[in-house]
């Protein structure tokens, strides 16, 4: 097992590895909801391009894209830790992208 520069260490999960065994946790319960036929689908490494009229201003990648069984999504991040990069990209997120999106929430687990 590697660590990454916050010092967690890196996890292998159903053929992926994740940045902590924090981050691998939430796919395990992630698949557990879907045997279970608590959620519809998942995916991981989601792309979310933020927009300004037609113009893209920054690209994300999500950790988890959940489909439930309504038919709503989450955009999950999983953080242990937030660099201020990532909190300005999350503000820009929480801002902007429901209002293109309504059906979609955006949760983030710490």
């Amino acid at each position: 097992m590697a660590s990454n520069k916050y010092h967690a260490k890196t996890c292998f999960y159903n053929g992926f590895w994740y940045e902590s065994n924090f981050e691998a946790n939430y796919p395990m319960t992630l698949d557990m909801r879907l045997k279970a036929k608590g959620i519809d689908s998942w995916e991981r490494q989601y792309p979310v391009r933020i927009m300004y009229n037609g113009e893209k201003i920054c690209s994300l990648w999500v950790d988890f894209h959940v489909k439930q069984n309504d038919g709503s999504y989450e955009l999950v991040e999983v953080k242990g830790f937030e660099t201020d990069v990532y909190k300005l990209k999350k503000r820009l997120l929480e801002i902007m992208w429901p209002h293109d999106h309504p059906d979609h929430t955006y949760p983030v687990v710490k």
